[in-house]
Order: structure tokens, then C-alpha cells, then sequence
């Protein structure tokens, strides 16, 4: 059995004269959580349907599961389970009832116990006789995600799964997507949530239909060049300004209360020193420095740093 199930090589999808995704090229491992990573616009969606069937590329090779998703669209149905942005739930049914409609879709005998499974996965057992239109958002999700099992996929596709939906039940659904990973279940999934991808084995940073970036999160972050310095100074405004102002210092971000500086050119093994003559430079400003100290960059600060990069002549 390979250990690749799903293989992208030089991707590109158009519409009309717009490139949507530009010769990107990928594979997702069996057992991982692969994140598809980006903004709106990035080509995420398009890829996804590319890899189910759902349209044409422009050119590329494309394999899902070992079937070519366009030739094979009826038997990788039977092993794909995929949760669009919009599922369509049906509001008038119960929770039980959607589900046994999805398993019947599928053609699954004796679901029953699956659904009983599932339902208990999900949590929403108390809730099986409810209407789905009378669910919250997470809840809805939660149910959609039971409705895209009931036929045992070997892939899970999920595309943008969390969006709109609160921070409890967000982390609610990462929780069950990391027990379906612990049983063997392969996902590859979208999100705009940078956050939500430290959570995957490997990530492809995706902007414009170009891929930025592959590696594992981890990886990604202790590779970066440069130094990134987490600042926490008062006042906040004038700090961000004396940043900016500082020789080595391309990059200034605010996260919050922390003030991101990043210096491309200082090695690794620098930081600790600077990190000192920097904070007497900005006391020496009248600045009052609480915290100072290089910090390994998020996948955020990352993804905004290959961005600029990409940008500069």
C-alpha cells in the first residue's frame, strides 16, 4: 500500500484569463493531518475540487486515493468523505434522520450502529431527535462531519471547516479531528486560521495559486532566516515607531499588546546580544521595555514574511 494518497504535481486551474492556482505541487501522506494554507483568493477551494473531480485543470497531474479524479469520480466518492463550506444539511430532518439519508446516498448497510458511533464522537447523542435547523453553527458542523463519515472514508477532505463558527466549538472540532487522525483517518483540510494550522503534521503556504512553502509547522518556524524580537514596550505607539527606526529591523507587526520586530539579516546566534542593545536602545528613547527576547516566529509572522519576500524585486 503507498504511503502517498493523494499526489499533486504542477497544478493549474484557470477561469476564463484568471490563474486561480499556479503549477502547485504537493502529496499527502496516509495517517497525517496536511493543511492547505492561505487567504481568500489563495486557490485553496479550487485545488480541493480538482482533487475531487469537480473540475477541469488547466494542466497538471492530478491523484487521489490512486484514482485520476476525473476518470474515477464514482469510485473515489466511496472513498472521500468531503465537508464543503457550505454543506448542505437538511433543515427540516432530524439529526438522525440526515444522517441516515447521507448513509443511504452512500448505499451503507447497516449503518445504524455507525450512526449511534458517530453521534457519540460528535456528542450531539441528547441532541438526535433535534431539527438541524434548530442547531447552533458548531453544532451544524459537528453533524456535517457525521454525515461525512457514515461511509467510512479513507481521505476526509474538509474545506475551510471552522469559518464562522465560535472559538469553543472551533476548538470542539479540532478535537475530534485529531481523535479521527489517532484512528488512521487521512485529512487534508483548508483554513485561513494560522493558528488552527500548527495543529497538522505538514502545511503548504499557498498565496496568489503558488505555493510559498512545505514542511512540517515545527520546521518551518526553526528555519526561518533572520531573528524575530517579541516586544512589549510602553508607550506602545511611540515603541512601534523607535522599532521601525532601528538599523537591521525590516518588519514591525502588532499582535495585541506584543509588538513583532523582525531583522532578516542578524544570525540566530546573535539574537540573545541584540536583543539586549536593543532594549537599552529603546530605554535610552524614554521607552519603558517590560519584555524583549527573540522568539521563534509563529506561521503567521512566516507567512507574512515569504509574502513580502515574494514581493521585493
Amino acid at each position: 500500500m503507498s504511503d502517498e494518497l493523494v499526489r499533486v504535481e504542477s497544478l493549474t486551474v484557470r477561469y476564463g484569463d484568471q490563474t486561480a492556482v499556479d503549477r502547485l505541487s504537493f502529496d499527502v501522506r496516509r495517517g497525517e493531518m496536511f493543511g492547505l494554507i492561505g487567504p481568500d483568493g489563495a486557490g485553496k477551494t479550487s485545488t480541493l475540487r480538482a482533487l475531487l473531480g469537480l473540475l477541469v485543470p488547466a494542466s497538471g497531474t492530478l491523484a487521489t486515493c490512486g484514482l485520476e479524479p476525473r476518470r474515477d469520480r464514482r469510485q473515489l466518492a466511496s472513498r472521500v468523505g468531503y465537508l464543503s463550506q457550505r454543506f448542505s444539511l437538511y433543515g427540516d430532518l432530524t439529526v438522525d434522520e440526515n444522517i441516515a439519508f447521507f448513509a443511504e446516498v452512500h448505499g451503507v448497510r447497516g449503518w445504524k450502529p455507525s450512526r449511534d458511533r458517530l453521534l457519540e464522537m460528535v456528542r450531539m447523542t441528547p441532541f438526535r431527535r433535534r431539527l438541524a435547523d434548530r442547531l447552533s453553527g458548531g453544532m451544524k458542523q459537528k453533524l456535517a462531519l457525521a454525515c461525512t463519515l457514515i461511509h467510512t472514508p479513507e481521505l476526509l477532505v474538509l474545506d475551510e471547516p471552522t469559518t464562522g463558527v465560535d472559538p469553543v466549538s472551533r476548538r470542539d472540532f479540532w478535537q475530534l479531528l485529531g481523535e479521527l487522525r489517532a484512528e488512521g483517518l487521512t485529512l487534508l483540510l483548508t483554513t485561513p486560521y494560522l493558528d488552527e494550522a500548527e495543529r497538522c503534521q505538514r502545511v503548504a503556504l499557498v498565496h496568489e495559486g503558488r505555493l510559498l512553502a512545505l514542511d512540517d509547522p515545527n520546521r518551518l518556524r526553526e528555519g526561518a532566516p533572520g531573528v524575530l524580537f517579541e516586544v512589549v514596550a510602553r508607550p506602545r505607539r511611540e515603541a512601534i515607531e523607535a522599532l521601525s527606526r532601528q538599523p537591521g529591523i525590516d518588519d514591525v507587526e502588532v499582535f495585541g499588546e506584543r509588538i513583532h520586530a523582525y531583522a532578516p539579516s542578524l544570525a540566530r546566534a546573535a539574537g540573545s546580544a541584540e536583543a539586549e542593545n536593543l532594549s537599552r536602545r529603546l530605554s535610552g528613547q524614554g521607552l519603558e521595555v517590560l519584555s524583549l527576547q527573540p522568539v521563534l516566529p509563529s506561521l503567521e509572522d512566516l507567512f507574512i514574511q515569504r509574502i513580502r519576500s515574494e514581493a521585493q524585486p
